[in-house]
């Protein structure tokens, strides 16, 4: 059993380093996320991961923070910000945030709040950097393919926010 600890001054309860923990592997195995990752891959990349549970509201990842931490949701709700503006609402598990930090290196773009109790699977994105060979390119393989298909899907649900906007402003401005 997971023992959960509290983080002093934040709201989050975090477990210890995954490592071998065997029953909770098996459990994450059967996101559909995950079952990319072959054993070896996905029992590495669990020694460095953490669950993290969050109260509703709690903030998970701040806009413009640089953040080692990808994020995959197992139960709850996530909403994603930026500049306060609701962007996106994940709530399937498997859901990945945080990891366009990790593809360039670059600040977060996007706030991520807990709506309701929400718990995540953070996996320590330096662990790739740890790979050395055939080990590397696999596992970064395989991660930036859950990446670009969740990527994909983000570019796709953004486009048809953006004809339906573009549609209602041309209704708008033909009602003048």
């Amino acid at each position: 059993m997971l023992q959960p600890h509290e983080r002093k001054g934040d709201k989050m309860i975090e477990s210890e380093y995954l490592k071998d923990n065997q029953s909770v592997i098996q459990k994450l195995r059967q996101m559909p996320t995950l079952k990319l990752f072959d054993e070896k891959s996905l029992a590495g990349a669990l020694k460095l991961s953490k669950i993290r549970k969050f109260e509703p509201g709690e903030l998970i990842l701040k806009e413009n923070s640089f953040d080692k931490w990808i994020y995959f949701l197992i139960s709850g709700k996530v909403k994603i910000e930026k500049a306060g503006k609701e962007l996106n609402v994940f709530e399937s598990v498997g859901d990945i945030f945080g990891e366009m930090g990790m593809i360039d290196s670059s600040a977060s773009s996007a706030s991520a709040h807990a709506i309701g109790e929400t718990a995540c699977l953070a996996v320590d994105a330096s662990y790739i950097d740890r790979l050395a060979g055939n080990d590397k390119v696999a596992f970064g393989f395989i991660l930036y393919q859950i990446f670009a298909e969740s990527l994909a899907n983000r570019l796709r649900a953004t486009s048809d926010k953006l004809i339906r906007a573009e549609e209602e402003i041309t209704k708008l401005k033909n009602a003048e």
